[in-house]
């Protein structure tokens, strides 16, 4: 009877639904020895738009970005969760100056050893953009991959006023979020499956539950995950903030920020409301 009474506990606890934010298991995902191999295979697969885009679409990116930004030797930029180098890469090789941050050190062990390979001088640094503090200032700071909707409201605060700090007076900041409409099309799920995401969790047998909850009122969605190994039991919870264009300038406003342009991707696709996604270029005030 007590085995019962437990796993009835277990699948309680399995299916609550949090507070908005309430767990941030971050590292979990990005520093674990095994899981962050995981993360490291979905950046470098060229084909899919997972942990990064695919590889068509960054070289359009970048082109565009170089473009629109006049990047070239003096530029100095910063990417914020620049994970293996993908895009700093590639600005580096306009002679910019560029700086790669990212607390993942698989990712970043990775960057460097390209920058290194390609005769590349970037400077890496290994820890939470979060706490960035530096002399340096740029000209254009980056956030790639929708991060930004990844932090809690208190988060995004907290960074906007570190990019506040680190961008020169006439510099700009790009970054791409979800949209709401891409938030109108997402609902409720729960499921289990053994080995969940093809053995993506733990290189031990396990057993994989899932559950998508939504927020409609704070337009967030949370994915949790949690993995039931025969020793051991984690979580990991996988928060995405939807904004509309309205939402963002407001919370631009409030760290000194406003909007000078916006497009549907960050690739400079012209603005589409009913885009799941969508970019801005914003300057301080």
């Amino acid at each position: 009877m007590r085995g019962r009474c437990n796993m009835y506990n277990n699948l309680v606890n399995i299916n609550h639904k949090p507070k908005v934010f309430e767990f941030y298991t971050a590292s979990t995902l990005w520093n674990d020895e095994y899981t962050s191999e995981q993360m490291l295979k979905y950046h470098l697969n060229e084909d899919v738009d997972m942990s990064s885009r695919n590889k068509k679409f960054i070289n359009t990116s970048v082109d565009w970005i170089t473009s629109k930004f006049n990047i070239g030797t003096g530029t100095k930029i910063c990417d914020f969760g620049c994970g293996p180098g993908l895009y700093t890469t590639k600005f580096a090789k306009t002679g910019a100056s560029v700086t790669g941050l990212d607390f993942s050190k698989r990712s970043i062990n990775y960057a460097r050893e390209t920058a290194a390979k390609k005769n590349l001088v970037i400077d890496y640094q290994l820890q939470n953009y979060l706490d960035y503090s530096s002399d340096k200032k740029f000209d254009l700071i980056t956030m790639i991959m929708c991060d930004f909707c990844a932090l809690s409201p208190v988060q995004r605060q907290g960074l906007l006023n570190v990019f506040n700090q680190h961008l020169l007076h006439d510099g700009a900041l790009l970054f791409d979020v979800y949209s709401e409409a891409a938030f109108s099309q997402r609902e409720e799920s729960s499921g289990y499956e053994h080995q969940q995401l093809n053995s993506f969790w733990s290189p031990n047998d396990y057993y994989g539950f899932f559950n998508s909850f939504k927020y409609n009122d704070e337009k967030v969605m949370l994915d949790k995950y949690t993995i039931i190994e025969k020793s051991r039991i984690f979580e990991v919870y996988n928060w995405l903030q939807y904004f509309s264009i309205k939402v963002l300038k407001n919370e631009l406003q409030k760290g000194g920020f406003s909007i000078s342009e916006s497009y549907s991707d960050i690739a400079g696709s012209k603005y589409n409301s009913d885009s799941l996604e969508f970019a801005v270029i914003a300057r301080k005030m």
